[in-house]
């Protein structure tokens, strides 16, 4: 087949293809639409790839109608040589157009559609985003996630919460609406709980749904008043710490529900909450299972916050294993967990150490590796931890055959 010469201005100086959607920078360069977008998107230092004049982030890329339609001229009058046709892109979305769509979701026969396409809108790319974010989008669908809540509605409520998540930006408006949602947070925890064999909902639906509903919650708490995260009901923590054990969320997913816990700890009662929720419990069976590194991170995180309280302490020595693993887990996951790990057996060890606590610590090897930990190259500061465990209790266990006396003479 005979070579065809492409016109050299039908050419993106950038992705050096025939431009479908080609834009005038403000430098007076025309680039395909997507490869100057991506390349204002993504660029360290943003000059006009061609001139290296400065180029603003927000610049404004002018639609050169004339040229896409020589390109689609030329296109067609090549079809027999293989060129295929450039569609006419689409307009670029407009505010006014956002608006309309967020007007028709109060109209019952039109909300659900509507509620469809703003999916579909926020799903499409980056700049369709940024403009519904500027519309208010995300205050619009709190508003239709909190309405499905009081009418026990699911339909919709994936689009809205995906939608939601998409379209966030931590902005005064968007603080406003969510820092003291207490109606937000309730239906949050409805979604949470949908049985998957529920008629309304299919399980793939109801998982994704949730998983939603989870990076929602964490985007809420990380800017909710302090109000808010110290009056938290108890079924907030049992409905959470629930989701832990949930066979259908994701390890992405446990490990958001993990950041809540955690940042959740320090206000008001938060910790007994979680405790009484039996959450010392599950992260001992969600560990067990053996999950990735940076979940075991998190597990060890919080239960170092949680054996800050006496119940917490008093779940993890009751639980047949709990000792045993935090031991275990010394020295094999990761220096963070080393850190945690050693907190927690401090924590017991000052304040629960009982004979038989103390015992036990011996027994499933939990001294032995506190003894390695110094030796070990491990931070300072947590041989030093290690150290006053040994110091604490050293007439308990200097006498075991367990342990070699030079350890404790050497280093204790």
């Amino acid at each position: 087949m005979e070579e065809i010469d492409i016109p050299s201005y039908f050419i993106c100086p950038i992705s050096l293809q025939i431009m479908k959607d080609p834009v005038t920078a403000i430098t007076g360069i025309t680039y395909d639409r997507e490869s100057i977008e991506q390349w204002l998107l993504t660029a360290d230092d943003v000059v006009c790839p061609a001139t290296k004049q400065p180029l603003p982030r927000d610049s404004d890329l002018t639609p050169n109608h004339t040229l896409r339609r020589l390109i689609q001229a030329w296109c067609t009058a090549n079809a027999d040589c293989g060129i295929d046709r450039i569609p006419t892109p689409k307009s670029p979305l407009s505010m006014s157009h956002v608006l309309k769509l967020h007007r028709q979701l109060n109209i019952p026969q039109l909300s659900l559609s509507a509620l469809k396409l703003i999916d579909v809108l926020a799903n499409e790319n980056e700049k369709n985003r940024k403009c519904m974010a500027e519309a208010g989008t995300a205050k619009a669908m709190v508003a239709v996630i909190v309405k499905c809540f009081e009418e026990s509605r699911l339909l919709g409520l994936e689009e809205a919460f995906r939608v939601l998540h998409l379209t966030w930006k931590p902005s005064l408006d968007n603080i406003r609406v969510v820092k003291e949602n207490f109606d937000l947070i309730e239906s949050i925890l409805w979604i949470l709980q949908v049985d998957h064999k529920d008629d309304e909902i299919e399980i793939e639906t109801s998982v994704v749904l949730k998983q939603f509903a989870v990076l929602v919650l964490k985007t809420i708490i990380d800017v909710a008043s302090s109000s808010l995260l110290e009056r938290l009901h108890n079924n907030f923590f049992y409905v959470t710490v629930k989701m832990l054990r949930d066979d259908h969320i994701s390890e992405q997913g446990i490990k958001t529900m993990l950041h809540i816990l955690i940042d959740l700890c320090p206000w008001g009662r938060n910790r007994i909450k979680i405790i009484e929720a039996g959450a010392v419990h599950e992260l001992i069976e969600l560990e067990l299972g053996q999950p990735g590194k940076h979940v075991t991170e998190l597990i060890f995180c919080l239960l170092a916050h949680l054996c800050a309280c006496a119940d917490g302490r008093a779940q993890l020595v009751k639980h047949a294993v709990g000792i045993a693993l935090v031991s275990k887990r010394i020295l094999r996951v990761s220096p963070g967990t080393d850190d945690r790990a050693v907190q927690v057996l401090a924590l017991i060890a000052r304040y629960s150490g009982t004979d038989e606590v103390l015992g036990e610590m011996l027994m499933v090897g939990g001294v032995a590796k506190l003894c390695m930990v110094i030796q070990a190259s491990c931070q300072d500061y947590v041989k030093r931890k290690a150290r006053e465990i040994l110091r604490l209790h050293n007439n308990a266990w200097t006498s075991s055959p367990c342990i070699g006396v030079y350890l404790f003479t050497k280093f204790a």
